[in-house]
């Protein structure tokens, strides 16, 4: 569940119960005093997910099965997209530009009205405003954004993936270039030289057209494959991975934007396995797949998607027209829809889990078109991780600064007529130990926070990826029939309420009658059920819904053929693990509202 900054909720439930602060050290430790796993191999949950009812593993490539190595890969994007907008007229001055890797970060949002870059939280409140290199301080950001709000549209473009930290780096360049160099004169959306105007928007639209072009031309990609080595991370428990999934009798799909021969050459790099000559293939990396799709043209692939065609891998040719046959093994597809891919493999889509980098291409469309279980992969991860528990004390102190305002407001009310001044200074350092926390994340903060906030990425993350770790590797450390268990997510009215705490009011609806009263806490168990009125010849008048009595949804269970095997149904596991308590009947204390049924005849009750 993501935090509510406009309900102050985590403030609230400090105040009101501060042992049992969900996001305390000691309750960590307790929760987790099992976990086996170290953090850098975990996957962490957002829904539940059993991997036995999983059929279909697909992979994307670019940063999921291939991870760039960084800052090699961006450093080159950089500079060849450097060279591409000197073509297109900017100064040559731009050259000396010098990649930054602690600047970009996924995730942010480009105002093209006025040049900025924008952190912004889960609802649209901005966190952090720049321009160039320059960080807005508060009043700044209220002459451009009067409630530090703003709504994505089409003054607004977000950096999804991994691939924007370069442009996010180099648009920021630009900005400051021609915000400080005496030639350019800016004003309130962009810069005057001389007779010309060149506004914020078409910075940018210059930059990602440009990016656009530099993989069109294949000069980037042809780079990367001269000298993969230096560009592209290997694994070697990728291929374990893989065949471990076909082993036990999934189907694995790769399903990528990229061009079959850059996509050849980056799996022959990662899968493929030689002979001792090292010329001699010994198996070819499309062994490794049930299907393969290329040209994908993700997003698009989820919603009407393309013309879906075979290609000959011997010359990376499309042979004509659309392939309507069953898709086979070693064989390689282009384009193709998710509805046409599905009905070709027999998918009906939670049985796919879909592990991409892309929160909106792969992991947002997939979820919301087509309902198939996601992974996401974070490379940035293990970085989070390990500021985030270096750092834990920070993240502590803001939890006691939370609680003691709360605890300073807690006397008063609506006839108070001033604060404590305490109040103010305990904002102030607030604000100081946020920035001290931000700060060695990154010169922009974390990729999921900025102090207790959450970004818009995090809700992005917690809302569509079921799953998520720091590699796609970390599935060799579960077993197939693992179940990913969601961590049990508390709104504040449960969370920040004292069980131990007696509750002196009345339910809405309540009746005010002892009688009644004692009615509401009577259980079904052991309940005598009162003979039902019945009208002449008819059937009995049903008034009230019966309670079921025994499980009739499992929320978690995404359905398969073995959903009413019910042959381990009395199994007591308790004897197998005495560590398990399944002891654990609930106390049903329904009652159904009262209704006055009128007997008819005086033949209602015989």
């Amino acid at each position: 569940m993501i935090e509510d900054p406009e309900n102050s909720e985590t403030d609230m439930q400090r105040a009101d119960h501060p042992r049992e602060s969900l996001s305390s050290d000691a309750e960590i430790r307790k929760r987790n005093i099992k976990t086996k796993r170290e953090p850098g191999h975990r996957i962490f949950v957002n829904r539940s997910l059993q991997l036995d009812r999983i059929k279909f593993y697909g992979f994307d490539m670019d940063y999921t099965l291939a991870l760039y190595k960084s800052p090699e890969f961006e450093e080159l994007t950089f500079q060849q997209v450097l060279e591409t907008l000197i073509e297109l007229g900017y100064p040559e001055q731009i050259r000396e530009f010098v990649y930054d890797r602690t600047f970009p970060l996924r995730g942010l949002w480009y105002d093209k009205l006025y040049g900025n870059i924008l952190k912004v939280d889960a609802y649209g409140n901005i966190l952090t405003v720049v321009h160039g290199f320059k960080f807005l301080n508060g009043h700044e950001v209220r002459q451009m954004y009067p409630n530090k709000y703003i709504t994505v549209d089409d003054r607004v473009y977000v950096f999804y993936t991994l691939f924007n930290l370069p442009e996010i780096y180099l648009i920021a360049c630009l900005i400051d270039y021609f915000s400080t160099v005496a030639t350019y004169v800016e004003n309130r959306t962009g810069v005057i030289y001389g007779q010309n105007i060149l506004s914020f928007r078409a910075i940018f639209n210059d930059v990602r057209n440009s990016i656009d072009r530099v993989h069109q031309r294949d000069k980037l990609k042809e780079t990367v494959c001269e000298n993969i080595e230096k560009y592209v991370h290997k694994d070697p428990q990728l291929p374990v991975l893989l065949d471990r999934i076909r082993s036990h009798n999934a189907k694995t799909f790769l399903l990528t934007n990229s061009e079959y021969w850059y996509t050849n050459n980056l799996m022959t790099y990662l899968l493929t396995i030689y002979a001792d000559d090292s010329k001699t293939i010994k198996r070819d990396w499309k062994s490794y797949f049930d299907y393969i799709l290329v040209d994908a043209q993700k997003p698009l692939f989820f919603a009407e998607g393309t013309t879906l065609r075979i290609i000959d891998p011997a010359t990376g040719s499309m042979k004509l027209g659309t392939y309507a046959g069953q898709l086979q093994q070693n064989e390689v597809y282009s384009g193709g829809s998710c509805e046409v891919v599905s009905k070709l493999i027999g998918s009906t889509g939670k049985d796919v889990l879909y592990v991409g980098d892309h929160i909106f291409g792969d992991i947002i469309k997939s979820k919301k078109q087509k309902a198939w279980r996601t992974m996401l992969v974070v490379p940035e991860l293990n970085h989070e991780l390990k500021v985030f528990h270096d750092k834990r004390d920070l993240f502590n102190t803001l939890e006691a600064l939370d609680t003691s305002i709360s605890e300073l407001l807690r006397s008063f009310d609506m006839t108070s007529n001033h604060g404590p001044d305490a109040v103010s200074k305990i904002k102030h350092k607030i604000q100081e130990c946020t920035h001290e926390l931000d700060m060695n994340f990154g010169l922009l903060g974390s990729l999921f926070r900025t102090g207790s906030r959450q970004t818009h990425f995090a809700s992005q993350v917690t809302r569509y990826a079921d799953i998520y770790a720091s590699t796609v590797i970390n599935l060799v450390y579960y077993p197939f029939f693992y179940f990913f268990r969601a961590v049990p997510q508390l709104m504040p009215h449960e969370s920040t309420v004292d069980p131990e705490e007696p509750m002196h009011f009345k339910s809405w609806g309540d009746e005010t009658s002892e009688s009644d009263t004692s009615d509401h806490r009577r259980s079904i168990h052991g309940q005598v059920t009162a003979s039902t009125p019945r009208l002449n010849h008819t059937l009995p008048i049903q008034t009230h819904p019966d309670l079921p009595l025994h499980v009739t949804h499992d929320h978690d269970d995404d359905g398969g053929d073995d959903d009413d095997d019910d042959e381990n149904e009395n199994e007591d596991i308790s004897t197998t693990d005495p560590d398990i308590d399944l002891n654990l009947r609930s106390r049903i204390t329904y009652t159904p509202p009262k209704r006055k049924v009128e007997q008819i005849s005086s033949g209602d009750n015989k």
